[in-house]
């Protein structure tokens, strides 16, 4: 394939070691080509805006804006945009939230070197990719209910350290009330205790801390 024909990727990411190291990795095919980096969220919407790139790796951690807003706001100018999350966040949460807001494609960094460049042509080419260890935990965790807007207020002051009546305080409600919130979360996230349910919340991308 000539050059002109390549695969052109777009790199977003706030590490430069992890930018140059995927440059070089694409560096050796003769399919693919780097036409652009990007550090945090809003260098990287002008970036797809002026340069299109045929595929994007975006990283969910920016130091600017959430990675999933970045895609939601290049989905907006370009709703045919294909882009590949890029991350070191494995919750099945996390992960869905990416593809609902438009990603085709969700891996992992440290298979960057197993998986990256078949994922480029793959997504190029039209299909989808999830990588094999989320795929399981969505698998795992379809069909559970999510929880609620408010349920998530409660997780993260438990997540700070609040105490029930505490909490009751800052979201001006009864402690009863938060009683039967945190016996919900504990319910929904298969959680033995609040510390534990902090910990799963982390982990499934439930709870950003």
């Amino acid at each position: 394939m000539a050059v002109t024909e390549a695969i052109r990727v777009l790199i977003v990411d706030d590490h430069l070691l992890l930018r140059d190291g995927i440059a070089v990795l694409i560096a050796n095919c003769d399919d693919i080509v780097v036409v652009g980096q990007a550090e945090n969220g809003k260098e990287a919407i002008a970036a797809h805006r002026q340069l299109r790139p045929d595929v994007t790796l975006m990283d969910l951690q920016l130091p600017d804006m959430d990675g999933v807003d970045v895609i939601k706001a290049i989905q907006g100018e370009a709703p045919h945009a294909r882009i590949i999350v890029l991350t070191t966040y494995s919750g099945d949460t996390r992960a869905q939230k990416a593809l609902k807001a438009g990603a085709r494609a969700y891996t992992l960094k440290n298979h960057v070197r197993r998986d990256l460049l078949d994922t480029i042509r793959r997504v190029f080419a039209g299909h989808k990719y999830i990588d094999p260890e989320i795929a399981s935990q969505i698998a795992e965790h379809s069909g559970e209910d999510g929880l609620t807007a408010r349920e998530l207020q409660v997780l993260a002051l438990i997540a700070g350290g609040r105490s029930n009546k505490r909490i009751a305080e800052e979201l001006a409600i009864a402690e009863d009330t938060v009683k039967g919130h945190v016996s919900s979360i504990l319910s929904k996230l298969n959680a033995e205790d609040r510390t534990h349910a902090v910990t799963l919340a982390i982990r499934r991308g439930v709870l950003q801390i």
